[in-house]
């Protein structure tokens, strides 16, 4: 398989990507724990339909120890015992963040409150930030067809 566009080849989207990494970036350092901001990006990638970066998130969450249980239960975290009650903020402001095309509303104040409980405003900001950046990759790689060969090695991309 072969993606419609080579993301890494064309100099406008290599110019794009390049922005959004270092914004990434920024939120990859911040005060945010690095588990839930992999948890989000797996989630959100799940519901885009982004092979590429659920492969990914997978991957480099194992990499940073995150347990095979917990990763099998991200799509279903609902019903899921495994997640502390942050993890289940966080993870509930991504699928709203996400699917804001599907709610009328947008994000709830319920479920920006519960998420205001367990994290600072800095840490909302990188969880905001981390949100819509995911979001933007899974639509890039959407788009185009990238690839899912399930070959990532953690690390690997530019994330």
């Amino acid at each position: 398989m072969e993606a419609r566009l080579n993301l890494f080849g064309n100099d406008i989207t290599r110019k794009v990507l390049k922005y959004l990494t270092s914004a990434h970036d920024v939120a990859a350092k911040s005060a945010l724990p690095m588990s839930i901001q992999e948890l989000v990006s797996l989630r959100a990638s799940q519901i885009n339909g982004c092979g590429f970066c659920t492969d990914m998130h997978t991957k480099d969450a194992t990499h940073e120890g995150e347990s095979a249980v917990r990763l099998h239960l991200v799509a279903v975290w609902r019903e899921a015992t495994v997640f502390t009650e942050a993890e289940r903020a966080a993870l509930e402001l991504v699928e709203q963040g996400t699917r804001i095309a599907d709610a009328a509303g947008g994000v709830t104040e319920e479920a920006w409150q519960n998420a205001a409980k367990h994290f600072d405003e800095d840490q909302l900001a990188a969880l905001v930030s981390r949100i819509a950046l995911i979001n933007a990759f899974n639509r890039m790689n959407v788009i185009v067809g990238q690839p899912t060969a399930g070959d990532y090695e953690p690390g690997q991309a530019l994330l």
